[in-house]
């Protein structure tokens, strides 16, 4: 499949508290789990939103993703961090008996749980199916990025992860091996880091910047030439 030209932007550390923080606000009890994987993944929606737990092994902390947009995509082991661990963990504790076969993020509605509901608008999960995954965060997620104030997409998200990567100055193939199939164009396009590192690297090739930083720099003077007849 043709990949999107569009890359994305990077959400800054403080659009991520505030994007958090509002999806820990929302009646949407998927949603802030949902986030954190896939900004501790890089994760594509369309692979978190299909995966199960049978693709998930608490015991090493990893997942792995199943169908995918790509085929290099498919069946790569992506690391959880603490962070995904963490949340997965409490999340997988909120199932009562989550079989191999159900999915981690199931199809569910939400309603007003009872009086207390319409007197502080407590909600409650009714109509879950973990045999059917959920069908989008679309309308959970535009109210969590309103709520936050931050302009963003949840395609956004991988962005920030595989930029984070770059940031830190992880390897190409090493963010392709976590990030799924992604074009050497692609990979240029998200790499801004590595840009950035790219030029410092030729700068330093400059002949004025080689002289400079050489230690015979200012050129000392040949003692040996200036030793005259005793």
């Amino acid at each position: 499949m043709r990949e999107r030209e569009d890359t994305g932007k990077a959400l800054t550390p403080d659009e991520v508290h505030r994007l958090l923080t509002a999806a820990k606000k929302s009646r949407s009890l998927s949603l802030y789990p949902a986030l954190v994987v896939l900004l501790s993944t890089g994760l594509r929606v369309s692979e978190l939103r299909t995966l199960q737990w049978r693709q998930v092994d608490l015991l090493e902390r990893f997942l792995t993703v199943g169908k995918s947009k790509t085929r290099g995509s498919e069946g790569r082991v992506v690391p959880l961090n603490q962070d995904a661990f963490s949340v997965v963990t409490q999340w997988r504790r909120s199932f009562e008996n989550p079989l191999p076969t159900h999915h981690v993020f199931p199809s569910e509605r939400y309603g007003l749980d009872g009086e207390d509901g319409y007197k502080n608008g407590a909600v409650a999960v009714w109509e879950r199916n973990p045999e059917k995954p959920i069908g989008s965060w679309k309308v959970a997620s535009g109210a969590c990025r309103k709520a936050a104030g931050v302009d963003c997409r949840l395609h956004d998200l991988r962005h920030t992860f595989v930029s984070r990567l770059a940031d830190g100055q992880t390897a190409d193939h090493t963010i392709m091996a976590l990030a799924g199939h992604m074009s050497r164009e692609m990979m240029e396009r998200y790499s801004h880091a590595r840009n950035a590192a790219k030029r410092e690297a030729v700068e330093a090739l400059n002949v004025g910047r080689i002289q400079r930083d050489s230690p015979q720099f200012p050129p000392q003077p040949n003692k040996e030439a200036n030793i005259g007849p005793a």
